[in-house]
């Protein structure tokens, strides 16, 4: 999976009827068995861009393309075997489940589309199988309703719906931002386990030390334009651009009491916000700092 070489631009209508950029020239790709970590805050373009790869919004400009095509062109059969390719799990597992029909139809709605000839009990191989990769028993799951699944298992089963196709690339969004601490682990480590069995995964999130412990490469994005990327050692351990260092300032320390940073004058300064210029249509391009490791160049 690639985004194209002239990169991918969506402009949306603002409040006094203007367009605005919400992606600008977003270009990089995904390998097989790889992770890679799309970081910003609030508004950067990071559900933007994982809507576009999945077809549920369209881009103004550029292109994403698999496997050497153009996604824009996909119609009826194309379209859905690109859905057997590529799938999303989003923030709010509990949006995704109809309260009032069991949690298993999630796996129904599959098997209606892609699997409508495969016999019953095939098919129940298949589900606990999926269930099993993602370390869930059957029992435990088949047959409730979501009220009575937590939300690291409502999540678990929606990783699950995505395996029972031959999922090639997933895209996480922010998958693990309403679970808790342990259950986050768990789900992290369950990612980790499906990249080195091939699967190529976009992983969104607004939390640079889960970013860190998860991703292969690393691509921040400020304003809907690239300003860092590269390696994930590379871009956390050599940041170059000052809205990378911003955002890797912020986060806490749990050996620290936290006290905010200070500038020239003593007062507390403005993470992320005070010598950044404000976003433009047209981003500077990157340039590579180091090998594997590209950076805005307006950054001296």
């Amino acid at each position: 999976m690639a985004l194209g070489k002239r990169g991918l631009s969506l402009f949306q209508a603002s409040a006094g009827g203007d367009l605005t950029p919400a992606l600008r020239k977003v270009s990089f790709g995904i390998d097989h068995g790889e992770v890679v970590t799309l970081i910003g805050e609030s508004g950067s373009g990071k559900t933007t861009l994982g809507k576009i790869i999945l077809r549920l919004i369209p881009a103004s400009g550029g292109k994403v393309t698999f496997e050497g095509d153009d996604i824009a062109a996909f119609k009826g059969a194309r379209l859905r075997d690109y859905y057997r390719h590529v799938q999303g799990v989003f923030q709010d597992p509990f949006s995704s489940y109809n309260p009032i029909y069991k949690a298993e139809r999630v796996f129904e709605l599959v098997r209606g589309v892609y699997f409508p000839r495969l016999d019953r009990q095939a098919w129940q191989d298949k589900i606990e199988s999926a269930l099993q990769a993602v370390a869930l028993n059957p029992g435990d799951v088949l047959g409730k309703y979501p009220h009575q699944l937590s939300g690291g298992q409502q999540q678990r089963l929606l990783i699950a719906r995505a395996l029972l196709m031959d999922v090639r690339l997933l895209v996480a969004d922010e998958i693990i931002s309403m679970l808790d601490a342990s259950t986050r682990i768990d789900i992290l480590n369950l990612l980790i386990s499906l990249k080195r069995s091939g699967l190529a995964i976009l992983f969104v999130t607004h939390d640079l030390s889960l970013g860190n412990y998860v991703s292969d490469r690393t691509v921040i994005l400020r304003h809907g334009a690239i300003v860092e990327m590269g390696d994930t050692a590379k871009v956390f351990g050599n940041p170059r651009h000052p809205y990378t260092r911003d955002l890797l300032t912020a986060i806490p320390e749990l050996h620290k009491k936290w006290q905010p940073p200070v500038i020239g004058t003593g007062r507390p300064a403005r993470i992320g916000r005070a010598t950044l210029p404000a976003a433009t249509s047209d981003p500077p391009p990157l340039a590579e700092c180091e090998e594997n490791h590209l950076v805005a160049e307006d950054v001296a």
